[in-house]
């Protein structure tokens, strides 16, 4: 009997210890703030922006739907930004 409970233990802990772990995004916009140059301007996006743009991008269409925030989601800048750093474009 207790054999197999530790047999039991060991195969629960194997396995939850390979579970993938979520972890949750907080959208907050100003996040972006990395990306002003290059979505606003011409300058390439920096490596900062792309990594922010990686972790914001569950939020892209939430941010698409907010009217002060749509043209700048939407703007052609935007488009390349993504692109340039590997980031696709939500379809929302």
């Amino acid at each position: 009997m207790k054999a197999s409970f530790l047999f039991l233990c060991v195969v629960l802990f194997g396995l939850l210890s390979q579970a993938p772990t979520a972890m949750a995004v907080t959208c907050n916009p100003s996040e972006l703030s990395p990306c002003a140059g290059a979505i606003l301007g011409s300058s390439p996006p920096t490596s900062a922006c792309c990594a922010k743009l990686k972790a914001q991008q569950p939020c892209f269409c939430q941010y698409a739907k907010n009217p002060s925030l749509k043209g700048y989601i939407n703007s052609p800048n935007s488009r390349k930004v993504l692109a340039a750093c590997g980031v696709s474009t939500p379809s929302c």
